[in-house]
Order: C-alpha cells, then sequence, then structure tokens
C-alpha cells in the first residue's frame, strides 16, 4: 500500500501554523508522512517556545524544515505587505531545492503539497516538479469562498483592482450565502493602504493557484457552513481540527506554537468555581493603544469576577495604576482549548479569530466578541447573529470600548441561559463531525484514499 508523504507550508505567522500542525498529525495518526516547511523565523521561535530542539527536530512523526523567508533578522514580520513580498521573492526557489534534495537524499518523494491558501504558489512549484497538490485554508468557508471570488467581486465593481470597497454597505456573494460587509473584510483600518495593497495583490496571486489544487479543505464543519461549502464543490470541511495533549510528552503538547505556554493557569482553573472565569485572549495579533488598554483592564477590575487574561509578551502597554487584578490571573500563552474545555470557564472574550472560533464551539463557551481586523467582523456576525452564541462588544463615538460596556455585556451573557444552551448544543453538533462515521471523518477518508491512489 502506498504510504502518502506530504510536504505541508504554512504561512509563517501562529494562527497558520497552528491549524496545519493540527491537520498534519491527523494525517498522521492515519499513517501519512509529513514534512513541515517552517521559514527559519518560525522556526526558531517553535524550538525556542519547546527550548528542546533536538527533539523537535527528531520527531519521529513529522519532520521540521526550515527555509529563508527573505527578511532580516530584525525585520518587522508583523509588517505583513512587505512579509508577503519577502515570501513570494524568496520562497518558491527554496521550497523547489528542499523538496530536490529529499528526492535526492532520502530515496522518498513527495506524494502531496498541502499549501496555506496563502502559500498558494506552492502549488506552482508542485506542478512543475510533477506532485499534486491541496489548498488548506485556515479561515472560515465563507472567507475563502469570498477570496475564491475576488474577480466577481472586481467585475461586478464591488470592489476595485486593489481590493478597495467601491459600494458602501453589504453584498452577496451568493443568493444562498447571509450578506456580508465589503469594508469590514478587506479594509481593515490596521494597516496603512500601501500596505493593505500589497497584501491583497499577494493574496490574489495565491489563488490564481487555486485551480492547481484537487481539494480545498478547510477547518469546518457541513452544519456551521452549508451555504459557503455548496459554492466550492472542492471545498471539503475536515474540522474541527484540535489539538490533542499529551500528557507524557511537552514537545508534542507545544508543537506549532510560537510561545511558551503557561501551564499553572489550569492548577488555578482548578481552584475556581465551576462556570466561574472569564477567559480573555485575542490571538497573536490583536495590539491595542494605552487607552483601550486601560479600558479592558479597568472593566475586568470593574466585572467583580475571576478571569484568566492571555497578555502577550510583546505587549507594550502599561496596567494602569489603579488596575487591582486580585481576582485575575495573567499569563503570557496558554494551552487555549484545554484552557477553553475547563469546567471552571464561563465565557470567553476573544478577537473571533477563526481558529479561536472553532476551540469554542468545540468547548461549548459562549462568547464575548472583540474583533481585530479583515474576517474577525464578519466572524462577530455569525457568531452573534445567525448562531446566537454570544454577544458583541459595541465601541462608543471615539472607538473605544468602554469598562462600562464590557461590564454591562458581560453581565448579561453570563445571565443569558439561552445563549449557554445553544452554545452546548453546537458543541454536540460540531463534535459529532469527528466521531466515526461524522461527516468530516468521512472527509478525511475521502483524502487518504485519494492520496493512496
Amino acid at each position: 500500500m502506498n504510504i502518502p508523504n506530504l510536504l505541508v507550508v504554512p504561512f509563517p505567522v501562529q494562527g497558520h501554523v497552528n491549524p496545519l500542525m493540527n491537520f498534519s498529525e491527523k494525517m498522521v495518526e492515519h499513517g501519512c508522512k509529513i514534512t513541515f516547511v517552517n521559514t527559519e523565523f518560525s522556526q526558531k521561535r517553535m524550538v525556542s517556545s519547546v527550548g528542546k530542539q533536538e527533539s523537535l527536530e527528531e520527531s519521529p512523526t513529522i519532520k521540521l524544515v526550515s527555509i529563508p523567508d527573505g527578511l532580516e533578522a530584525d525585520d518587522d514580520r508583523s509588517d505583513l505587505g512587505k512579509l508577503c513580498d519577502s515570501v513570494l521573492s524568496t520562497m518558491p526557489s527554496m521550497l523547489e531545492k528542499v523538496i530536490e534534495d529529499i528526492h535526492v537524499n532520502s530515496g522518498e518523494r513527495i506524494t502531496c503539497i498541502v499549501a496555506d491558501v496563502i502559500m498558494g504558489w506552492a502549488l506552482e512549484v508542485g506542478r512543475k516538479l510533477g506532485i499534486k497538490g491541496i489548498l488548506f485554508c485556515t479561515a472560515s468557508a465563507a472567507t475563502f469562498v469570498l477570496e475564491y471570488k475576488i474577480p466577481n467581486l472586481i467585475q461586478d465593481g464591488i470592489i476595485d483592482s486593489h481590493g478597495c470597497p467601491i459600494t458602501k454597505g453589504t453584498f452577496q456573494i451568493s443568493p444562498s450565502m447571509p450578506s456580508m460587509d465589503v469594508k469590514a473584510i478587506w479594509w481593515s483600518n490596521v494597516y496603512n493602504p500601501t500596505t493593505e495593497r500589497k497584501i491583497f495583490k499577494y493574496l490574489v496571486h495565491c489563488m490564481q493557484n487555486s485551480n492547481l489544487a484537487k481539494w480545498c479543505i478547510c477547518n469546518t464543519t457541513y452544519e456551521l457552513e452549508p451555504s459557503a461549502l455548496s459554492c466550492v464543490p472542492k471545498l471539503l470541511p475536515v474540522g474541527p481540527l484540535l489539538r490533542s495533549y499529551d500528557k507524557t510528552n511537552v514537545t508534542a503538547r507545544s508543537l506549532g506554537q510560537f510561545w511558551e505556554e503557561d501551564h499553572s493557569c489550569i492548577d488555578w482553573l482548578n481552584q475556581q468555581p465551576r462556570c466561574s472565569v472569564l477567559y480573555i485572549a485575542f490571538g497573536s495579533f490583536t495590539l491595542f493603544d494605552q487607552n483601550q488598554f486601560n479600558e479592558l483592564a479597568l472593566g475586568l477590575d470593574l466585572t467583580n469576577r475571576s478571569f484568566l487574561w492571555v497578555v502577550r509578551q510583546d505587549n507594550k502597554m502599561a496596567f494602569p495604576s489603579e488596575f487591582l487584578g486580585s481576582k485575575g490571573k495573567i499569563v503570557g500563552w496558554t494551552p487555549q482549548l484545554k484552557v477553553l474545555n475547563h469546567p471552571s470557564i464561563a465565557c470567553f472574550l476573544s478577537h473571533c479569530g477563526w481558529n479561536s472560533i472553532i476551540e469554542g464551539f468545540s468547548s461549548g463557551v459562549p462568547f464575548l466578541c472583540w474583533p481585530y481586523f479583515t474576517d474577525q467582523f464578519q466572524n462577530r456576525n455569525y457568531i452573534c447573529d445567525e448562531l446566537k452564541v454570544g454577544l458583541g462588544l459595541n465601541s462608543d463615538e471615539n472607538g473605544l470600548v468602554s469598562r462600562w460596556e464590557i461590564k454591562k455585556k458581560l453581565d448579561r451573557l453570563i445571565s443569558d441561559e439561552q445563549i449557554r444552551t445553544k452554545s452546548l448544543e453546537l458543541k454536540e453538533t460540531v463534535m459529532s463531525n469527528i466521531a466515526e462515521g461524522g461527516g468530516s471523518s468521512e472527509n478525511v477518508s475521502r483524502l487518504l484514499s485519494w492520496l493512496k491512489s
């Protein structure tokens, strides 16, 4: 029987490496071999988070390799426009060399490239070398359809050739899908227009290679996004893709993370009453200015509730002098899925990134939504308006989410039994997909059959 030998290529940021690593581990469980391609910078972050380079590089199941991203060591990789330009000019030739070296030196051949949607150029490398390909979408199926339909959006006058909105308000990709706010998706007001245009140009280039993929797989389920999935026949849901925590192996538990996880938070949660703790985490990109950081901190004091707050090591904001924080614990990074499944967690204050959403859905936890940029605004609408498993925070006339707004919405969310019931029902629906005979399990089997053919 043929053993699939997959080369996995994530975009070099935490929110993309993590789900592709989860997918890789899933495929290893089914007997596949994995070569996971990081940038050198990302690999150093992963190694640093574990602290044991040898165990990472000598993993018997997933082989990690790294190639340069073309930037200098001290360049700002949060400048996504600069990163995209450098990735595209540097990495394709490097990836081709990695594959050729594997073929020559190991006596094995890569049978399929699994490329992050925004590393879609990797499929062109595969075509050149006669290797079939799969695209992996780390966002929702709805976001993938939006990206897939970019030429239509330009042709219909919804956005221009730089990705800037022409029309105002909402639009529909297809009659069966909910309306989307084009400004919320494409023009996030986080980056300057030049950077936004670079990102959009890079995205368009990557999506042009989608025709080279037999399948486009997505970390979602049929029940969550039936309309979006029906828009692109080769879009295959395989979610929820969740980490498996190996209590005997710290390395396996941390593979794919850029920050060291603070497991002391689990001991702290063990001491809290059931359904009493507000969990606050904004992913790997969200940044607040000092005024907003102050309001959040003082809002947590105002709630008079226990909280677990993730404040990343790259945070440069100071805690306000009035902040007590006496009922909470603040950590740099957490084993998030483990936290969300802890019985003491009452709700999740989130930036609404898709990875966090899937983990929250899979844990049955209600959301307090505070999106930061791009698809996160549409994700908030989905959580609050369609699924009704959360509430959104509103900013004031100055664009600030006040401490009083945080307290008001949290009190309302905690007391809403209907939202909690819906959240638990959604968990059951989502998790049934990865049980034997579930929709996503069947799709993984379908992928494996294709890979072995």
